[in-house]
């Protein structure tokens, strides 16, 4: 259980995705992962920078925002292991 790792995961999303952040990764954690965020774990995170990305490509055309999202959360995986 690492509340930290989705307070983290909520930080870096909130730069890309604005006040929405927290009932968006709220419902993806719950729907897609069947957890709650307190039980997140590094190895949700591949999943949730997938269901993440997909969202932000409906969001922007601009591929260096997403890519820039993508490698923020994977060092963020990286760092917890």
């Amino acid at each position: 259980m690492s509340e930290g790792l989705y307070q983290k995961v909520t930080d870096i999303t909130e730069e890309y995705m604005g006040p929405a952040t927290e009932r968006f990764l709220i419902r993806h954690i719950m729907y897609h992962l069947n957890k709650s965020p307190q039980e997140l774990t590094d190895d949700d995170i591949p999943t949730l920078i997938e269901w993440t990305r997909a969202t932000l490509g409906l969001l922007t055309e601009d591929r260096d925002i997403i890519d820039e999202y993508v490698l923020k959360m994977s060092k963020l995986s990286r760092s917890h292991q």
